[in-house]
Parts: structure tokens; C-alpha cells; sequence
């Protein structure tokens, strides 16, 4: 079980392993600072005690002089190189990550689309790598000097009393190991509780804030302000709750610090008592070294609290897809891929799908199972189908977002899911929802091909139907299209969409739903307009609405992950009783 488990942890590990030499150094200054910081006061007391003697001659305490100005002198510069090689190590890693998380996002965006709220990917983002940040910083550094520190001053102690570094051993181990062990019992509940409801937060806000107009069209946007204050105020109270445990945490801390500092003056004061003399200086030696050390073992039960919140997060980015290989190209920058692209397919685009079967990582029903289908450069294709059929997963596998389960799909005998990036090239797309940015129009439409001119654009805008709406515009190319296009009607978004497409000059088209949402005659005049651009090119809809199909050279129609129905429209119209049903309820819904 635990081996299993260390070979499917991919964040944390596998970053322990790079960077262990930064690692190494760190712990090393860590150690040293807390060694000098131990020193300093060593020598102080040392030398107070020794001049509170009177001696004879100054040479008496020239020895303990000089080390209290060499350790008052290295305490703060290791202390200065600890903390820059520490945090050099923790934002080198964090880096790593996070472009780890930003590749895995870009990579798998259509299984983040399917299986992840919009919330999730910014908690994934704003939380779980911020937690591994501290995870680093704030609980496995700590720990590891503290342990170091606790066992190097057991040692040392033992040189000299072996019964009392086994005594003091025990008392410190209340803190080093008893404390920290109460503190994740105690609150383990309480932090999962205020992970989740964190998680939730996140959520809730998206949603809520996506839906804002719908909240207060419906009357309700007090509702919608008391449902989130309600879940802020559950969160305040489990805060307030873990801030009383650590407070009472603190005091039984400074207890036991206090114990173990009696105890070092009780034995120190047995061990080196007696006249006044050289021995009796190293009483206030002993004790007051024991203070710096308090720093070091002092983080650990709030550092053992935080490993719930750890353990989850770093579960959260364990479930998210595995990266196609491991080590260095595994957290290569995105668009830097670990093996060269796929050359593009020469001379027209030839589509297969061959015996395809796909199930979502994480699920066991099988949303397309064994399909087959080719389609031919420059064919008219209409996959057709319910909602929930798997016709959108076949677009997905098309466009190569997807990789089939089992079969192959390509384009000209390469497979659709190693294009990656170079897909854009072969394969334009049309959505349900175009999304343009808070750009100019002209930038809008140079995504799909930055280096289009001005003429080619106005010249793309002409053949959808544009042109006389921007000639309108207050700057024309130039005019700002407000966030999310809402300058723009749905049918005028979509007739902008087109025109990137058509920029982008792709062998194959496709849409996915592009008239969802759109009135009959505006659907109709839109469709009339892609497959007047659409000439020459191989053109693929996908719908659930059978406008425009007449127009298609073949249709298949997608149920339950299978292809019932295939044919040219005509041909099943004469043919199948099934799609003349379907034709005739389609047109009497239109007609409605």
C-alpha cells in the first residue's frame, strides 16, 4: 500500500529528490544558526559569570571575548544565507509547480471542463499549491533543524551528565514529539472541516458570481449575500476555535520550556557548584545556551497541525491527470513539448476513427464504445444526438484533446492526440459559447492568425456578413468589443467566430452546437453563411437539432455511445422511419 502510494505521489517527491542538495545546504545553516545562536549565549553567560568574578587580569576572559564576537558576528550571517538558501529552495520548487499545475491545466483543459468546477481549478490554483509552498517552508524545514537541533543537543548534553541528557531528552520530547502528536489529533476534524468548507467557498463564489444577473433578475440577490455570509461566518467560527486550541497549546509549550530550564539550572548547579571559582561560570553557560534552542523546537505543533491541510491538497493534485512522463520534460514549460511535434499532414486532411472506445479517467461507463467512421477530405459531416450521447467526446477525440481508450483516430494516419498545439493548423473550431476579450475587434480576430492584415480581415468580414456592421462601429476594427463580447449580439459572436476560423484557413471545420441559443431565422441565416465560407473544406456539426442538415453530405446519429443511424439525409429520409420521426419533430419544434 505505501509503495503504491509513493509511486503515484508526482508533487512532492519527485521535487524532494531534484532539489535535495538545496535541501542538504539549508538544513546544514539551519543547524549552524541555531548552533551559533546557542554559542552567543553560551560565551555570554560564560564571560558574565567570569567577569562578575573580578579576575586578576583581563587576559582571564580574553578566550570567552573573542568567541562571543565571532559567534555575535556568524549567528546573523548564517542566519541571513539559511533564510536566502531556504527560500531559494521553496520558491525554486513552488515555480516548478506551479508550472506543473499550469501545463496539466492547458494539457487536460476538456477533462478539467468535464470533471472539475470552476472553483475547483481556483482553489487548485490560489490554495493547494500555496499549501505545498508552506508544506516546504513552514513544516518540513522546521522539522527537520528542530529534530537535528534536538538530537545534536542530546548528544552534547551526554558528554556530560548521560543520565540527565536521557532526563532532559524526555521532557523535551513532550514538545518535540507529544505536543505536536496532541495538536493533529486535536484538530485534525477542525481542519479538514475548514479545508472543505474553503474548497466550498470557492465554489459558491464562482458560481454565484457567474450567476449574479440570475440572482437578482429572480429577486433574490439577498439570498444570495446571506447564503454566502453564512458560510464565511462557519469558517470564522472553526478559526476562532483553532486559535483558542493554540493558544492553550502555547502555554502547556512554555511550560514545558520552563520545566526543562529549572531542571538544566537544578542540574547544572549540582554539576559544576561549589566556591566561587572557573567551574561555577559555566552554570549560567548551560542555561542560558538552552534559550536560543526554544526557537527551534518551538514551530513543530503548529507545523503538525498543518499536515491535514497538506495530506488534502496534496491529494487534490495526485487525482489530477498523470503527465505523459516523468523528470525534467515532465515539467517542461507548456508549448515545450518532450518529443517533436507531429509534421503536418500532407495535402488534404483524410479523418479515421477507427473502432474508438473512450471512458473518462476516473469513471467506469464507457461513453463511446466501438465506433468507427471516415470521413473523407471535403465531406459535409452531421453527428447528431441527445444530450449526453457522447457526440461532444467524439468532437473532443477529433480535435485531439481527447485520447481514445482503446482504437485510434487520426488525421492522415497520425493520431489526432499527439498534435497537440499544432492541431490549430488542420482543425478550426466553432463552440456553443464564443468568447471574445476585452480587446479590439481586430485582436479578437487575429487569434487564429496573428499575422492577418487588415484587408484579409476586412475581406473575411465581408464573406460572413459583417462588414456593414463594422463599418458602423465607432473605431471600426479598432472598436473595443467590452468583456465577453457583450457589444455583440449571440448570432453576430458566432458570425465573428467564423470569421477567425476562416482566417485561420483550416482543411477541416468544426462546429460544435454553434446555434445553440438562436433564434430560427438568425440560425438559419448563420448556417446558410458557414456552409457558403465552408466550400472546398471537410465541415463536421455536431448538434442535437437537425437545421441545415439537408445540406450535409452524410449524417450519423450517436445514442448511448453507438452509431445508429448512418447515411446522406436523403437517403435516410426515404429510408429510416427513425429519422423521418426525428425530421418531422425537429421541424414541428422550429415551427414552434
Amino acid at each position: 500500500m505505501s509503495q503504491n502510494k509513493r509511486e503515484t505521489d508526482r508533487w512532492v517527491r519527485p521535487f524532494f529528490k531534484r532539489y535535495r542538495k538545496a535541501l542538504a545546504l539549508a538544513l546544514v545553516l539551519g543547524v549552524a544558526t541555531f548552533a551559533f545562536a546557542s554559542g552567543l549565549m553560551v560565551t555570554s553567560g560564560y564571560l558574565i559569570s567570569a567577569a562578575a568574578a573580578l579576575p586578576a587580569s583581563i587576559l582571564m576572559i580574553h578566550a570567552p571575548t573573542i568567541f562571543v564576537r565571532i559567534f555575535g558576528i556568524g549567528k546573523p550571517i548564517l542566519q541571513y544565507l539559511e533564510r536566502l538558501t531556504s527560500h531559494d529552495w521553496v520558491l525554486r520548487m513552488t515555480s516548478s509547480l506551479r508550472l506543473k499545475l499550469y501545463a496539466t491545466l492547458e494539457r487536460d483543459a476538456v477533462f478539467f471542463r468535464r470533471s472539475h468546477r470552476t472553483g475547483d481549478i481556483l482553489g487548485l490554483l490560489a490554495e493547494d499549491i500555496g499549501h505545498l509552498q508552506n508544506l516546504y517552508l513552514r513544516t518540513v524545514f522546521p522539522v527537520a533543524v528542530a529534530l537535528l537541533v534536538y538530537a545534536l543537543g542530546i548528544v552534547v548534553l551526554g558528554l556530560f551528565s548521560p543520565w540527565f541528557a536521557l532526563v532532559l531528552a524526555l521532557v523535551l520530547g513532550v514538545e518535540v514529539f507529544l505536543v505536536p502528536l496532541v495538536s493533529v489529533l486535536a484538530n485534525r476534524a477542525r481542519i479538514e472541516r475548514r479545508k472543505a468548507l474553503k474548497n466550498n467557498l470557492y465554489g459558491e463564489l464562482t458560481d454565484n458570481v457567474l450567476g449574479a444577473s440570475d440572482w437578482i433578475f429572480a429577486g433574490r440577490g439577498q439570498d444570495y449575500l446571506d447564503r454566502y455570509r453564512a458560510s464565511q461566518d462557519a469558517l470564522r467560527a472553526l478559526d476562532r476555535s483553532l486559535n483558542r486550541f493554540a493558544r492553550w497549546r502555547d502555554v502547556a509549550s512554555t511550560a514545558v520550556f520552563g520545566a526543562a530550564a529549572v531542571l538544566l539550572l537544578a542540574w547544572a548547579g549540582g554539576y559544576f557548584g561549589g566556591a566561587p571559582g572557573e567551574s561555577a561560570n559555566w552554570i549560567a553557560a548551560f542555561v542560558l545556551g538552552f534559550f536560543p534552542l526554544i526557537d527551534a523546537f518551538a514551530p513543530l505543533p503548529a507545523a503538525a497541525t498543518e499536515t491535514n491541510v497538506y495530506r488534502d491538497s496534496i491529494r487534490r493534485l495526485n487525482e489530477l491527470p498523470e503527465e505523459e512522463s516523468e523528470g525534467e520534460g515532465a515539467m517542461a514549460a507548456p508549448g515545450s513539448p518532450t518529443s517533436p511535434a507531429p509534421t503536418s499532414p500532407a495535402g488534404p486532411v483524410d479523418l479515421r476513427i477507427d473502432n474508438v472506445t473512450f471512458c473518462y479517467p476516473g469513471t467506469t461507463r464507457d461513453v463511446l464504445r466501438g465506433v468507427s467512421l471516415h470521413i473523407p477530405a471535403g465531406q459535409k459531416l452531421a453527428v447528431l444526438g441527445c444530450s449526453g450521447s457522447g457526440k461532444s467526446t467524439l468532437a473532443s477525440l477529433i480535435r485531439g484533446d481527447l485520447a481514445p481508450t482503446s482504437g485510434r483516430v487520426t488525421l492522415n494516419g497520425t493520431d489526432a492526440s499527439s498534435f497537440g498545439d499544432a492541431m490549430a493548423a488542420h482543425i478550426g473550431v466553432i463552440q456553443q459559447q464564443t468568447y471574445l476579450f476585452n480587446m479590439t475587434l481586430r485582436e479578437n480576430l487575429r487569434v487564429g492568425n496573428p499575422g492577418a492584415t487588415d484587408e484579409h480581415i476586412r475581406t473575411v468580414l465581408d464573406q460572413v456578413g459583417l462588414k456593414p456592421l463594422v463599418d458602423r462601429l465607432p473605431d471600426e476594427l479598432d472598436t473595443l468589443v467590452d468583456e465577453a463580447g457583450l457589444r455583440f449580439s449571440g448570432g453576430e459572436r458566432h458570425r465573428i467566430a467564423l470569421a477567425r476560423v476562416l482566417l485561420q484557413d483550416t482543411p477541416v471545420i468544426l462546429l460544435d452546437e454553434p446555434t445553440v441559443g438562436l433564434d430560427p431565422a438568425t440560425e438559419r441565416a448563420l448556417l446558410d453563411t458557414i456552409f457558403r465560407n465552408a466550400a472546398g473544406k471537410t465541415l463536421i456539426m455536431i448538434t442535437h437539432h437537425l437545421q441545415g442538415v439537408a445540406n450535409m453530405d452524410q449524417v450519423v446519429f450517436v445514442e448511448d455511445g453507438l452509431l445508429e443511424l448512418s447515411g446522406a439525409p436523403a437517403e435516410l429520409e426515404r429510408t429510416s422511419e427513425r429519422y423521418r420521426r426525428l425530421l418531422a419533430f425537429d421541424r414541428g419544434s422550429a415551427m414552434a
